[in-house]
Protein backbone atom coordinates (compact mmCIF):
# COMPACT_ATOMS: atom_id res chain seq x y z
CA UNK A 1 0.00 0.00 0.00
CA UNK A 2 1.31 3.40 -1.03
CA UNK A 3 -0.02 6.24 1.09
CA UNK A 4 0.58 9.92 1.77
CA UNK A 5 -0.42 11.04 5.27
CA UNK A 6 -1.56 14.63 4.97
CA UNK A 7 -2.60 17.32 7.44
CA UNK A 8 -1.61 20.59 9.13
CA UNK A 9 1.12 21.02 11.77
CA UNK A 10 -0.06 19.42 15.00
CA UNK A 11 -2.58 17.09 13.35
CA UNK A 12 -0.73 14.07 14.75
CA UNK A 13 0.76 12.70 11.54
CA UNK A 14 3.99 11.57 13.20
CA UNK A 15 2.16 9.82 16.04
CA UNK A 16 -0.14 7.96 13.67
CA UNK A 17 2.62 7.15 11.19
CA UNK A 18 4.66 5.38 13.88
CA UNK A 19 1.73 3.10 14.74
CA UNK A 20 0.77 2.49 11.11
CA UNK A 21 4.33 1.65 10.11
CA UNK A 22 4.49 -1.08 12.73
CA UNK A 23 1.01 -2.44 12.04
CA UNK A 24 1.41 -2.73 8.27
CA UNK A 25 5.19 -3.32 8.17
CA UNK A 26 5.85 -0.48 5.74
CA UNK A 27 8.39 2.32 6.28
CA UNK A 28 7.36 5.74 7.55
CA UNK A 29 9.20 8.08 5.22
CA UNK A 30 9.74 11.62 6.47
CA UNK A 31 11.44 14.11 4.16
CA UNK A 32 13.32 15.53 7.14
CA UNK A 33 14.69 12.09 8.02
CA UNK A 34 15.68 11.48 4.38
CA UNK A 35 17.59 14.77 4.24
CA UNK A 36 19.43 14.15 7.50
CA UNK A 37 20.34 10.58 6.53
CA UNK A 38 21.75 11.58 3.14
CA UNK A 39 23.72 14.48 4.61
CA UNK A 40 25.09 12.20 7.33
CA UNK A 41 26.05 9.50 4.80
CA UNK A 42 27.57 12.02 2.39
CA UNK A 43 25.64 10.88 -0.68
CA UNK A 44 25.85 12.94 -3.86
CA UNK A 45 22.34 14.33 -3.40
CA UNK A 46 22.95 14.73 0.33
CA UNK A 47 25.99 16.92 -0.33
CA UNK A 48 23.95 19.05 -2.74
CA UNK A 49 21.21 19.42 -0.13
CA UNK A 50 23.78 20.37 2.53
CA UNK A 51 25.00 23.29 0.42
CA UNK A 52 21.55 24.86 0.67
CA UNK A 53 20.93 23.88 4.28
CA UNK A 54 24.23 25.41 5.39
CA UNK A 55 23.10 28.71 3.85
CA UNK A 56 19.74 28.50 5.61
CA UNK A 57 17.98 28.09 2.28
CA UNK A 58 15.24 25.64 1.30
CA UNK A 59 16.43 22.53 -0.51
CA UNK A 60 15.25 22.83 -4.15
CA UNK A 61 12.44 20.55 -5.29
CA UNK A 62 14.62 18.79 -7.87
CA UNK A 63 17.11 17.75 -5.17
CA UNK A 64 14.40 16.70 -2.72
CA UNK A 65 12.47 14.63 -5.25
CA UNK A 66 15.73 12.85 -6.18
CA UNK A 67 16.25 11.92 -2.53
CA UNK A 68 12.68 10.66 -2.25
CA UNK A 69 13.01 8.59 -5.43
CA UNK A 70 16.17 6.93 -4.09
CA UNK A 71 14.45 6.19 -0.77
CA UNK A 72 11.35 4.68 -2.38
CA UNK A 73 13.53 2.33 -4.43
CA UNK A 74 15.08 0.78 -1.32
CA UNK A 75 14.09 -2.86 -0.54
CA UNK A 76 11.99 -2.05 2.55
CA UNK A 77 9.51 -0.20 0.30
CA UNK A 78 8.70 -3.34 -1.69
CA UNK A 79 5.33 -3.73 0.06
CA UNK A 80 4.53 -0.03 0.22
CA UNK A 81 5.37 3.16 2.02
CA UNK A 82 3.87 5.86 4.21
CA UNK A 83 5.00 9.30 3.05
CA UNK A 84 4.81 12.14 5.58
CA UNK A 85 5.73 15.80 5.04
CA UNK A 86 5.76 15.68 1.27
CA UNK A 87 4.39 17.02 -1.01
CA UNK A 88 3.68 20.50 0.35
CA UNK A 89 2.92 22.36 -2.87
CA UNK A 90 1.20 21.52 -6.15
CA UNK A 91 4.50 21.60 -8.14
CA UNK A 92 5.91 19.09 -5.64
CA UNK A 93 2.80 16.93 -6.08
CA UNK A 94 3.24 16.99 -9.86
CA UNK A 95 6.89 16.00 -9.50
CA UNK A 96 6.02 13.21 -7.06
CA UNK A 97 3.38 11.80 -9.43
CA UNK A 98 5.97 11.67 -12.20
CA UNK A 99 8.52 9.88 -10.02
CA UNK A 100 5.98 7.37 -8.68
CA UNK A 101 4.84 6.50 -12.18
CA UNK A 102 8.46 6.11 -13.27
CA UNK A 103 9.23 3.58 -10.51
CA UNK A 104 5.79 1.95 -10.77
CA UNK A 105 4.71 2.81 -7.21
CA UNK A 106 1.67 5.06 -7.70
CA UNK A 107 -0.33 6.29 -4.72
CA UNK A 108 -3.25 4.25 -3.44
CA UNK A 109 -4.56 6.98 -1.16
CA UNK A 110 -3.94 10.40 0.37
CA UNK A 111 -5.31 10.38 3.91
CA UNK A 112 -6.11 13.90 5.08
CA UNK A 113 -6.22 14.36 8.87
CA UNK A 114 -8.49 17.37 9.31
CA UNK A 115 -8.18 19.42 12.53
CA UNK A 116 -9.49 22.95 13.19
CA UNK A 117 -7.04 25.81 13.70
CA UNK A 118 -8.02 26.50 17.33
CA UNK A 119 -7.55 22.86 18.30
CA UNK A 120 -4.14 22.90 16.60
CA UNK A 121 -3.09 26.02 18.49
CA UNK A 122 -4.14 24.36 21.76
CA UNK A 123 -2.20 21.20 20.93
CA UNK A 124 1.01 22.86 19.79
CA UNK A 125 1.18 25.70 22.32
CA UNK A 126 0.79 23.22 25.18
CA UNK A 127 3.94 21.29 24.32
CA UNK A 128 6.91 21.47 26.68
CA UNK A 129 10.39 20.09 26.08
CA UNK A 130 13.44 19.15 28.13
CA UNK A 131 17.09 19.27 27.10
CA UNK A 132 17.32 15.52 27.80
CA UNK A 133 14.92 14.87 24.91
CA UNK A 134 11.73 14.14 26.87
CA UNK A 135 8.58 15.99 25.82
CA UNK A 136 5.30 16.74 27.58
CA UNK A 137 1.98 18.50 27.12
CA UNK A 138 0.38 20.63 29.81
CA UNK A 139 -3.05 19.13 29.05
CA UNK A 140 -2.48 15.63 27.65
CA UNK A 141 0.82 14.47 29.15
CA UNK A 142 1.76 16.76 32.01
CA UNK A 143 4.85 16.14 34.18
CA UNK A 144 4.43 15.03 37.80
CA UNK A 145 5.75 18.40 38.96
CA UNK A 146 4.83 21.49 36.94
CA UNK A 147 7.72 22.67 34.78
CA UNK A 148 10.04 19.84 35.83
CA UNK A 149 11.08 16.82 33.73
CA UNK A 150 10.10 13.43 35.19
CA UNK A 151 13.18 11.76 33.70
CA UNK A 152 16.05 14.07 34.67
CA UNK A 153 14.60 16.80 36.88
CA UNK A 154 15.54 19.45 34.32
CA UNK A 155 13.57 22.63 33.71
CA UNK A 156 11.00 22.32 30.94
CA UNK A 157 10.76 24.98 28.27
CA UNK A 158 8.54 26.00 25.37
CA UNK A 159 10.19 25.84 21.95
CA UNK A 160 10.08 29.05 19.94
CA UNK A 161 8.01 27.38 17.21
CA UNK A 162 5.41 26.35 19.82
CA UNK A 163 4.55 29.95 20.74
CA UNK A 164 1.01 30.92 19.71
CA UNK A 165 2.07 33.71 17.34
CA UNK A 166 4.50 31.41 15.54
CA UNK A 167 1.92 28.60 15.38
CA UNK A 168 -0.65 30.87 13.77
CA UNK A 169 1.95 31.96 11.20
CA UNK A 170 2.77 28.32 10.43
CA UNK A 171 -0.92 27.59 9.96
CA UNK A 172 -1.30 30.61 7.68
CA UNK A 173 1.53 29.30 5.50
CA UNK A 174 -0.05 25.84 5.48
CA UNK A 175 -3.46 27.20 4.49
CA UNK A 176 -1.91 29.28 1.71
CA UNK A 177 0.67 26.88 0.26
CA UNK A 178 -0.30 23.35 1.26
CA UNK A 179 -4.06 23.23 1.74
CA UNK A 180 -4.69 23.54 -2.05
CA UNK A 181 -3.36 19.98 -2.30
CA UNK A 182 -6.61 18.78 -0.75
CA UNK A 183 -8.48 19.81 -3.89
CA UNK A 184 -5.61 18.55 -6.08
CA UNK A 185 -5.80 15.01 -4.68
CA UNK A 186 -9.58 15.08 -4.42
CA UNK A 187 -9.75 15.79 -8.16
CA UNK A 188 -7.35 12.88 -8.70
CA UNK A 189 -9.72 10.57 -6.83
CA UNK A 190 -7.15 9.79 -4.14
CA UNK A 191 -8.26 11.89 -1.16
CA UNK A 192 -9.89 10.35 1.91
CA UNK A 193 -10.75 12.63 4.83
CA UNK A 194 -10.38 11.58 8.47
CA UNK A 195 -11.41 13.58 11.53
CA UNK A 196 -8.06 14.12 13.23
CA UNK A 197 -9.51 15.93 16.24
CA UNK A 198 -10.53 12.79 18.12
CA UNK A 199 -8.59 10.57 20.52
CA UNK A 200 -5.40 9.04 19.12
CA UNK A 201 -6.76 5.47 19.16
CA UNK A 202 -10.01 6.53 17.51
CA UNK A 203 -8.20 8.36 14.71
CA UNK A 204 -5.89 5.38 14.25
CA UNK A 205 -8.87 3.02 13.88
CA UNK A 206 -10.39 5.27 11.21
CA UNK A 207 -7.13 5.36 9.25
CA UNK A 208 -6.74 1.58 9.52
CA UNK A 209 -10.18 1.07 7.98
CA UNK A 210 -8.93 2.95 4.92
CA UNK A 211 -5.56 1.25 4.72
CA UNK A 212 -7.02 -2.24 5.15
CA UNK A 213 -8.57 -1.83 1.70
CA UNK A 214 -5.10 -1.88 0.13
CA UNK A 215 -3.61 -4.87 1.97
Amino acid sequence: MNVVLFGPPGAGKGTQAKELSQKYDIPHISTGDILRANVREGTELGLKAKEYMDKGELVPDQVLIGLIKDRLEEPDCANGYLLDGYPRTIPQADALTGILNEINKPLDSVINMGVGDEELVKRLSGRRSCKCGESYHIMFNSPKEEGVCNACGGQLYQRDDDREDVIRQRLAVYNDKTKPLIEYYDNAGLLVNVDGAGLVDSVLADICKIMDQYK
